[in-house]
């Protein structure tokens, strides 16, 4: 079988269109013509010797191949990335301080700390998991460099718009036999006040007219998952970092309210950050959108 060689430049234009959902704005971001982008996509496609795109209503989308390719691209290029930095900026040095939800911890800080430990070992991480309004203070008062959260509404002037994640009501994995009578208040499962998603799941189910009460609540989010767990309530969460011992349920077959999405931002404290902070905001973005779920990501492009 005849070994193929993926052009780096190649893959780059393909995973940067992706994730900015045009070609055209690749082709900007790039330095390169539209017509230069579209040429290395008919390039991989012929490497590839199979489709990666299929017609979309006006713009393209990616085949099961496609998705594929685009996985082992991120990869292929984080390994480059991480090759040149670890060369060129060995003696990189200092360090910086990052901010995360609680439901990235297991999803994305391993993966960041990880990639950066390893082509920055000089550089000292300082790690802080928070809540959303909590981040965005530390943001503002130079207390965190940069910070992953979820957008309060509160308006900061250094922020990235990463992509909106669909929230969902979730429930035991196991099934626990519990039913409501005609009336009777939803039990829920929230952290303690104040909490952007707890305003959301009672703001959601007052605007249907649904009785609630709040059945437990908790400081921690492993404390929400073991009442979730036990049958103590429903929550409302993101498909991201779900435990094994929860479950994403479909509103329509429980009664309840659909739910909106919710803005992921990657808050950064200056416009320009210096060059530890930078990589490090570079890593955990890319991070945070392949923790996105598949069906969400950026998909159809221009």
């Amino acid at each position: 079988m005849r070994r193929i060689t993926f052009d780096l430049d190649v893959l780059r234009s393909f995973v940067t269109g992706m994730e900015l959902g045009s070609f055209a704005k690749a082709a900007d971001r790039l330095g390169r013509s539209t017509s230069a982008v579209s040429a290395q996509l008919k390039k991989l496609e012929e490497q590839a010797a199979t489709p990666i795109f299929r017609k979309s209503g006006r713009g393209l989308a990616l085949t099961e191949a496609g998705e594929t390719m685009l996985g082992y691209a991120r990869r292929l290029l984080e390994l480059n990335d991480e090759a040149a930095s670890a060369i060129h900026d060995v003696e990189l040095e200092g360090w910086v301080r990052l901010g995360l939800q609680e439901d990235f911890g297991e999803a994305v800080l391993p993966e960041v700390l990880g990639r950066f430990a390893r082509a920055h070992p000089k550089v000292k991480i300082e790690a802080r998991i928070g809540r959303s309004y909590e981040l965005a203070e530390r943001i503002t008062s130079g207390n965190l460099d940069i910070a992953l959260a979820w957008d309060s509404g509160q308006a900061l002037p250094y922020s990235r718009h990463v992509g909106d994640v669909q929230l969902r009501w979730i429930g035991p994995a196991k099934l626990i036999e519990t039913s409501l009578r005609e009336g009777e208040a939803l039990p829920l499962v929230a952290l303690e006040a104040p909490c952007l998603l707890r305003t959301v799941t009672t703001e959601t189910l007052d605007r249907a007219g649904l009785p609630w009460r709040m059945a437990f609540s908790s400081p921690s989010l492993g404390g929400i998952w073991a009442a979730v767990a036990a049958g103590l309530g429903l929550t409302i969460r993101t498909d991201i970092g779900l435990p094994a011992n929860v479950r994403a349920m479909a509103p329509q077959a429980l009664g309840l309210p659909a739910l909106p999405t919710m803005a992921l931002v990657l808050h950064q404290k200056d416009a320009e950050l210096d060059p530890v902070a930078a990589r490090l905001a570079d890593i955990l973005l890319q991070a945070a959108i392949e923790a996105l779920p598949r069906d969400e990501r950026l998909r159809e492009v221009a």
